[in-house]
Formats: structure tokens, C-alpha cells, sequence
């Protein structure tokens, strides 16, 4: 068995904590899309995406405020700008019209080609140079994925994959910006400084939304937008952008290639759905390409 020196441990056990963290966002994460079609049964598109982002921001900044947390440095703003238009307001409207115009189950095996997404935008930000086999597993687990829309949407992309592909650069760069952040300031400030970024925007969406759409608010869809404002908007991201800072962007986005089969999952125990055996091969085919995307050495 191999032993770490004193020197090697504490580095070790910083990478095992940030994958461990960056697994925690990912399986939060794997929850958003049966929690939005929950959330859909008794509220509006514009509804359930405005609602979230501005539940989200009155608990973030609720929490910067006991905190006494310092306004960031200038330096940080454009960087908490692409995490608010990405992850704030881009995925959550994009991929709330996604669901809706298609199944949790089809929107769950498009985004698996977000880690892919994510290292890319890195690579070009940051100058990460990920290795060849890093870079031929992801992108083995990226054709699966486009394999799988092509065949389930009979050769031509539908309204929500156009939806989704726009969902996915968005959430690529938003969480490609917050994972840079978060190596210089708290990943939870990140996402927290984000949502109040973005709270001019989202709050006032949130009424007018719920003033002009229809709302049957049972208790699948109340539990629904509970999830989606605390857990996916916010709670979700601490983890994640804690993790993404401890064992980089490009390594920590391919954990989340384990996100379309742990949705797939929730789709059957929690909304219902059966998906096809296309959803369920391509899944697995992006799932084993993790283990190979882990060992390559960036």
C-alpha cells in the first residue's frame, strides 16, 4: 500500500475532499430537471424559472448579510457577470422551456454534453491543456450524447434541443467563470454574489411571471420550486464551485457526466416517465467514460 509523506497528504486530501464536493454538486444537481417538471404542473415556464433564481437570491443574500461578507474586488465582477447570465439566468429559462417542450429524460442525456462544454470554455479562459486520452474520453461521451438526440428526434434537432444547446454554453461558461473564482474567493460567495447579481432582473421577472401565467400550486409543484430555489440554484453550486476550485474546472466537469443517468433515475421513481433504451445506452456510454476522463492526467 502506498504511503504519503507529510509533504504529499495534505494535498492528496485536499484533491479527495474537492472530488468528493464536486460528486456532492453533481448528484444535487442531478434532481433540477424532474424538479422543474414538478414545477411545471402548477406553475408557468417564465413562472418556475424566474422563481427559482429569485427565491435563490433572497436566501443568498440573506446569507452574505449574516455573514458580513465584503463586496468582492473589482477584479472579480466580470467573472460574477458570466456566473449570473450563465447559471443564473441563462440555464434556468433555457432549460425550464426545454422540459417543457420535451421529457426530463431527453434533457437529462443532451446535457451530457455539458462537462465537455465546460472544459472547452476552460481551456480557452484559462489556457488548461487537459491531456489527448482527457480530451478523447470526453469527447467519446459527447457523440454518444449527440447520437442519442439525432436518433430520438427522427434526423433533425426539435425546439428543445436548440433550447438546450443554448442552455449548455450558457451553463458552460457560467460554471467554467465560477470555478476560476472560486480558487481566489469561497466557492458558496461565488454563486451567492451571482444571485444577488442578477436579483434586479430575476425578482421583478418573478412577479410579473406569476402575475400574468396561470398557478395551480399543488404540493409536487410547491416541493418542486422549493427544490429548484434552494438546492439546484444555490445550494448545489456550493458544493460544486468549492470542488471545482480544489481540483480544477476541466476535471471536476467530467464528474458530470454521471448527471443523465442519475436523472434518468429520478425521472422513473420521481415524474413517472419510462425512458427509451436510446436514453438508457447513451447514459451508460457517457458514464464510462468518467473513469477514463479521471485517471487522464491534465
Amino acid at each position: 500500500m502506498r504511503v504519503h509523506d507529510s509533504a504529499t497528504a495534505p494535498a492528496w486530501v485536499a484533491a479527495s475532499n474537492g472530488t468528493l464536493l464536486a460528486a456532492l454538486g453533481v448528484l444535487a444537481f442531478s434532481f433540477t430537471f424532474p424538479a422543474t417538471s414538478w414545477g411545471l404542473e402548477g406553475f408557468g415556464p417564465w413562472s418556475v424559472a424566474a422563481v427559482r433564481c429569485g427565491l435563490a437570491a433572497v436566501i443568498a443574500g440573506a446569507c452574505l448579510a449574516v455573514g458580513r461578507v465584503p463586496v468582492p474586488a473589482r477584479a472579480h465582477w466580470p467573472g460574477i457577470a458570466a456566473v449570473a447570465g450563465g447559471v443564473v439566468i441563462g440555464f434556468p429559462f433555457l432549460s425550464t422551456l426545454a422540459v417543457q417542450a420535451s421529457s426530463t429524460s431527453h434533457s437529462a442525456v443532451i446535457v451530457g454534453l455539458l462537462p465537455l462544454t465546460t472544459a472547452m470554455v476552460s481551456a480557452l479562459r484559462t489556457g488548461a491543456r487537459p491531456s489527448h486520452v482527457f480530451w478523447a474520453a470526453a469527447a467519446c461521451g459527447a457523440a454518444s450524447v449527440v447520437a442519442f438526440a439525432v436518433v430520438s428526434s427522427g434526423g433533425a434537432p426539435g425546439a428543445a434541443d436548440l433550447y438546450l444547446a443554448a442552455a449548455l454554453v450558457a451553463a458552460a461558461i457560467g460554471y467554467a467563470e465560477g470555478g476560476r473564482l472560486a480558487a481566489s474567493i469561497p466557492g458558496w460567495q461565488v454563486i451567492a454574489w451571482g444571485l444577488v447579481a442578477a436579483a434586479p432582473l430575476s425578482i421583478p421577472l418573478s412577479v410579473l411571471a406569476l402575475a400574468a401565467e396561470p398557478v395551480d400550486a399543488g404540493p409536487r409543484a410547491l416541493a418542486g420550486m422549493a427544490v429548484l430555489g434552494v438546492v439546484s440554484q444555490f445550494g448545489a453550486f456550493v458544493a460544486w464551485y468549492r470542488g471545482m476550485g480544489a481540483i480544477g474546472v476541466a476535471r471536476a466537469s467530467q464528474l458530470q457526466l454521471a448527471q443523465p443517468l442519475l436523472t434518468l433515475l429520478w425521472a422513473v421513481l420521481l415524474v413517472g416517465e419510462e425512458p427509451t433504451w436510446a436514453a438508457l445506452l447513451a447514459a451508460v456510454a457517457v458514464l464510462i467514460c468518467i473513469a477514463v476522463t479521471q485517471r487522464a492526467r491534465a
